[in-house]
């Protein structure tokens, strides 16, 4: 995949490629590849199974327990001149070794380390070798040395003491992932000579006029070992300029500014254009391309009646943010790709989002991903890496952080996509969660303090711009309330609904200025289950299942709130497709009344967008990057212009929400049906609405005894800017309705595309109609409803190319025939 970051070094030694990895007592070996982890490689030399098979997680944890080596030669004809190793993405607690002299000793997973080896090469054939230590020793080492105990979350972390470790917090466990502790380097891996210089930093600062005129100021930081004098040349877009300059021993920065008429700025997903403009940097032997996209932003936290606002202005308008939180796309490395992240973030753009939140307990991801969310115009809420957890305070843990910071900062804050930089992930909840800091609040809240300021004023030197929040959740700054359960202020996270097992109503009863997480769980789609279980296994209570659930009690709430709603399910297979759908409901009935609520609320983040293995979580994507049913439901519930019904606290009458994030006024047209259970639709009244830009607005009121009873209220809507929809409501749980048979009816044809046309009839009322293949691929449409006699053509593309005499084999659910043994 091509990217915008290039580096190219005139004179160097590229080491990525096969290394020899063995065990420290030498019991195991292999051959690893780097980039890369030691868990892919043990599995592709048979020394482990597939960690994601089976109950296999039991069987490869010993591979954390172990050190490991890596090793490989280079040759290098002239060592003569200054030469050093040019190392990122290195995990975690490793010392790297030249020719056996010891050249670097790291301990932080989302630094970049560029140590001098000049007095470790020689001519000829070198040797380097990495050891990699046992995550979990160096975090009990750690753990033992510091003043006092600092807990972690047993709950998410069974391997312990990572919060010891600069490095992802998920590798661990979590009540997601698998818990094997990866280990090994993810990023560059090279020998480079300095002659003279090096670029250390690409900065950009922006300041938009108000005549329009933008001038872009670029800072450039070069490192020489001596006193020397080079050549720069900086070309943004065809405009180039050469600069003579001096440079001293160390870091020297240099600074140009272009002035930019008539400036294309750059706006999310469904505001306008994601224009970006080319800058790139070129000294003798080297050059460094970044895109810019030109954009002001802001965050409004402005005191109301309520409490204060929590919104996001991007060139003058405030955007409501539509989106998902976002976790590392693998649990393994070497399993990932940029295609395959690109098809993740694009569904995201494709169901109607225009925001992702990095957590904090992964990765700060590479150049070559926030490139992508530029281009594609999603925006991106940063965490800085810390979550549910506690984490020292010591000096030598405090530098390590403000070295991290400085360096991810400075690495990413040209990037248009980043619009807010966040503190952490629910550190300030956790100081509740632990006896140690609820008997001794105050210790544990000030060495909080003494790292999230860290991290504060690191992000203030490096990127003065920065927008700057210090908590997720947090009601403001410096305000360490419940933000779990105060919905007046800043952002929340809302959890009621899963973790304290409130019905989908409770949604309802908040009324937050920005919900960055809330989510219910689903089991992951019967084609990916299938991958990793055996026949014997397609059960609710079986191990292999079970441990494919790493939320306590994850399976029991999923099945205690089918009995809620619906009547259960008549076999495994409806099982997993009725967890999707009442999954998508929860997840609708939040953002329909949240969004109602504009612009008092400015934003929702559900949890998650992606998985990192193949696992019952609260993802709208499987494992692979197929669609479940959230995530085509959120495509609906997520469009710009949207009509909602939500009911009143009583449920004596029906509020239709007409919502509406364009720029421009939109009429919306609105046929509103009686839907019997046999599938017939009875109209009930034609409403024309005008609803403002960037407001929600009420259309209508409606009593509810206008929806017969037994029956649900339908309806379908166009919008004068060419958007169109369709939804149902119940009045009470599906359980109620007394379904006749849907007599659902596909025919299947081959187009000449390489995709394939499914025409889907329904005799009766199918709700819910979802479509499912072993094949990977993307459907047009899909967890949607058909009355009587209506049919919908949809179309299914493959995720690789198949013939068209063998099609691939579909099957389908739908309400009545989940529980229905006919």
């Amino acid at each position: 995949m091509n990217t915008m970051y290039e580096y190219e070094a005139a004179m160097g030694v590229d080491l990525a490629g096969e290394w020899s990895l063995h065990s420290a007592d030498g019991e195991h070996r292999a051959v690893i590849t780097l980039p890369g982890d030691v868990h892919s490689a043990l599995e592709h030399a048979g020394v482990i199974p597939d960690p994601y098979f089976g109950r296999n997680e039991e069987l490869v944890q010993w591979v954390v327990e172990r050190d490991w080596v890596v090793e490989r030669t280079f040759m290098l004809p002239d060592p003569s001149g200054s030469w050093y190793l040019d190392i990122d993405h290195l995990d975690t607690v490793a010392v790297v070794f030249v020719n056996d002299v010891p050249v670097l000793s790291a301990d932080n997973c989302f630094r970049r380390f560029r140590p001098d080896v000049i007095h470790a090469l020689r001519q000829g054939e070198n040797t380097i070798r990495i050891i990699f230590h046992s995550s979990l020793s160096a975090g009990a080492d750690r753990q033992a040395r510091q003043p006092f105990y600092v807990p972690y979350h047993k709950g998410n972390s069974p391997l312990p003491n990572g919060n010891m470790l600069r490095k992802p917090q998920c590798h661990f466990g979590w009540d997601w992932n698998i818990a094997i502790g990866p280990l090994g380097l993810y990023g560059t891996i090279a020998l480079r000579r300095l002659d003279p210089a090096r670029i250390e930093h690409v900065e950009t600062e922006q300041t938009h006029h108000g005549d329009g005129l933008v001038d872009l100021k670029v800072t450039v930081t070069v490192y020489s070992a001596d006193p020397a004098a080079i050549q720069m040349h900086l070309d943004l877009d065809g405009e180039r300029i050469r600069l003579d300059i001096g440079t001293r021993a160390g870091e020297t920065r240099v600074t140009h500014v272009f002035e930019i008429e008539q400036p294309r700025l750059w706006w999310p997903s469904g505001s306008g254009e994601q224009a970006l403009y080319t800058l790139k940097v070129e000294i003798a032997g080297e050059s460094v391309t970044r895109q810019i996209g030109l954009r002001t932003v802001e965050l409004i936290t402005d005191k109301d009646e309520t409490g204060s606002r929590f919104a996001l202005k991007l060139n003058g308008r405030e955007i409501f943010c539509r989106g998902a939180n976002w976790i590392p796309a693998d649990a393994l490395f070497s399993r990932t790709s940029p295609e395959k992240t690109e098809d993740l973030l694009t569904s995201a753009v494709a169901a109607n989002m225009n925001m992702i939140r990095v957590w904090g307990g992964g990765f700060y991801e590479a150049d070559w991903f926030y490139d992508l969310c530029d281009r594609l115009g999603l925006m991106v809420w940063q965490d800085f890496m810390f979550a549910c957890n506690l984490y020292p305070c010591t000096d030598e843990f405090l530098e390590n952080v403000a070295a991290e910071v400085d360096y991810q900062v400075r690495r990413l804050a040209s990037h248009a996509s980043i619009v807010l930089w966040c503190g952490d992930n629910e550190l300030v909840g956790a100081l509740t969660w632990f006896e140690e800091s609820v008997n001794n609040r105050d210790r544990y809240l000030v060495a909080y303090d003494r790292l999230n300021r860290e991290i504060e004023q690191g992000v203030r030197k490096a990127s003065p711009q920065a927008i700057w929040w210090p908590s997720s959740p947090a009601s403001g700054y410096l305000d360490y309330g419940d933000a779990w359960h105060a919905d007046g202020s800043g952002d929340m996270h809302y959890w009621s609904v899963w973790h304290e097992n409130k019905s989908f109503d409770n949604y309802r009863a908040v009324k937050p200025r920005f919900c960055s997480e809330f989510g219910f769980q689903s089991y992951t789609s019967l084609p990916v289950i299938e991958s990793f279980a055996g026949k014997a296994d397609m059960n609710i209570s079986s191990p292999v299942i079970e441990l494919h659930q790493k939320n306590a009690g994850g399976n029991e709430r999923i099945a205690g709130t089918m009995f809620r709603y619906f009547r259960f399910p008549k076999d495994f297979a409806s099982f997993v497709y009725l967890s999707q759908i009442q999954q998508g409901l929860a997840i609708g009935t939040a953002v329909d009344h949240w969004r109602s609520l504009k612009p008092h609320c400015m934003g929702t983040l559900f949890w998650q967008l992606n998985d990192t293995w193949p696992v019952a979580s609260w993802s709208s994507l499987d494992y692979g990057g197929s669609w479940k049913a959230l995530h085509y439901m959120a495509r609906r519930f997520f469009q710009p212009v949207a009509v909602a019904a939500i009911p009143s606290e009583d449920a004596t009458n029906i509020i239709l929400s007409m919502v509406n994030d364009t720029a421009e006024t939109v009429t919306i047209d609105v046929n509103l049906f009686a839907l019997s259970t046999a599938g017939d639709r009875v109209p009930i009244k034609t409403v024309q609405g005008d609803c403002p830009p960037d407001r929600a607005e009420v259309l209508l009121h409606l009593d509810s005894l206008e929806i017969p009873a037994g029956g649900l209220l339908a309806w379908s809507f166009v919008a004068s800017n060419g958007m169109k929809g369709e939804g149902h409501f119940i009045n009470g749980a599906y359980k109620s309705l007394e379904l006749f048979p849907s007599g659902i009816e596909t025919e299947i044809s081959a187009l000449p595309d390489g995709t394939f046309e499914l025409t889907v009839t329904a005799s009766g009322l199918a709700l819910f109609i979802m479509i499912e293949s072993e094949m990977p691929g993307r459907y047009s449409d899909n967890a949607f409803d058909l009355a009587r006699g209506e049919s919908r053509r949809i179309i299914f593309t493959p995720g690789t190319p198949v013939s068209s005499d063998q099609p691939p084999a579909f099957r389908l659910h739908d309400l009545y025939s989940s529980q229905s043994a006919d």
